[in-house]
């Protein structure tokens, strides 16, 4: 969504006033037309982690709700960014419709907690990033067979918003508790943020060739999957297992980071 300029933002700040606090049915259908576009953006790029036999309707159908719940939750007068908010609940409202409908099924996950596993001791042990060939006979399966799971698992690196997480069970609190405002980031934030990005600096270099283009053309340059197959001149499966791996490679990398930290 483009940039609003001062005026615009203030505009838009009366239309939560007279939905929220005047009860304006016009100011909500309004407000509702101006975001209901995030809902196509979070499924278009939510869909390079899902089945062909997903419908991409049934996302933006999921969507839509979680728009509205958004919409309904959101705190006009704390000055945070709606579009920010809105997004975390619009994908956590597809995944959660995902997981309703058994799109994840625990068979599934359990494919996908083993091969990070995988990635995690391999590279601890050679000091380097694994091979395909390497990681598929630590598991004991083929190539071809690894090619199939990264596939079959590209929706279990998903998570959702609503999701209770916590160490103890009576302090778990909803994942999207934790979300903050991206334009007032605090100092504590910010140092963190920084050896974050240099360690995926790190990580996406040492990435293999074709992985650390698909991660560049994804979330850097925003290309969608049908536009970085193009580019390859590889198949939309192919590049999602792509991605898949440049992020099991790239978790692996955050989990050691995570417990440096610690």
């Amino acid at each position: 969504m483009a940039r609003l300029t001062i005026q615009e933002k203030a505009k838009e700040f009366d239309k939560w006033v007279m939905w929220k606090q005047e009860g304006s049915r016009e100011a909500e259908i309004d407000l509702i037309t101006r975001f209901l576009p995030l809902v196509d953006k979070v499924a278009n790029r939510l869909a390079i982690n899902l089945p062909a036999n997903v419908d991409k309707d049934d996302l933006i159908s999921y969507g839509r709700f979680g728009l509205l719940d958004a919409l309904a939750k959101f705190d006009h007068t704390r000055g945070l960014q709606f579009e920010t908010y809105a997004m975390w609940r619009i994908r956590g409202a597809m995944i959660d419709g995902l997981r309703e409908n058994d799109w994840i099924p625990r068979t599934v996950r359990d494919k996908a907690k083993k091969i990070e596993e995988a990635y995690t001791t391999l590279e601890q042990q050679m000091l380097r990033m694994p091979t395909d060939q390497e990681v598929a006979e630590y598991l004991g399966i083929s190539e071809k067979d690894l090619q199939q799971v990264f596939f079959e698992t590209s929706l279990a690196t998903m998570v959702s918003i609503d999701e209770a997480v916590g160490d103890e069970d009576e302090q778990k609190t909803a994942r999207h508790s934790y979300i903050v405002d991206e334009l007032t980031p605090r100092p504590e934030n910010v140092a963190e943020v920084t050896s974050l990005k240099e360690v995926l600096v790190t990580v996406i270099d040492k990435l293999p060739e074709k992985e650390r283009l698909v991660v560049s053309l994804f979330y850097f340059d925003e290309m969608t999957l049908s536009e970085i197959a193009e580019i390859m001149g590889l198949s939309p499966s192919r590049i999602s297992q792509l991605h898949s791996k440049a992020l099991f490679r790239l978790r692996s990398a955050l989990s050691r980071w995570k417990s440096q930290l610690m």
